[in-house]
């Protein structure tokens, strides 16, 4: 009989949305300071096939099946707004609306959905800096 101390763990899974190409940029920076914290990362940017060297999906509805424990949000309120559907639909346990890409509207729908927000640094709790190296 196979207990439950037999189960293999999946590492946790984060949507990065708004991932982008640019080394420069916070959406990459998050793409790269989540794989080196173990999480498995679904890069998410319409404009490209990967990200740091990992494939990326061109919407969220093109994501694999599954369970997401963070959405980590790199996009301006404006266009994430739209968006919470089907945020909601992945069921995260957390969504992380970085610096800039929150508002208090925002906040305020994707709580009414039954979302838990946290506004703040993704990239920090994924205990590394957001430190620029060319």
């Amino acid at each position: 009989m196979t207990g439950s101390a037999d189960v293999k763990r999946l590492p946790p899974v984060v949507v990065v949305l708004g991932a982008s190409r640019a080394p420069s940029k916070y959406g990459h920076r998050s793409v790269v300071a989540h794989q080196r914290s173990g999480y498995r990362v679904w890069p998410v940017n319409p404009h490209a096939d990967e990200i740091a060297g990992i494939p990326a999906f061109a919407s969220l509805a093109d994501l694999p099946p599954g369970p997401v424990d963070r959405v980590s949000v790199y996009l301006q309120p404006e266009v994430t707004l739209p968006l919470l559907p089907e945020i909601a639909r992945l069921n995260p346990r957390e969504v992380w609306l970085n610096p800039g890409a929150e508002d208090s509207t925002l906040v305020d729908r994707a709580q009414a959905l039954g979302l838990t927000v946290v506004e703040a640094c993704s990239i920090v709790d994924a205990n590394l800096r957001p430190v620029f190296r060319n």
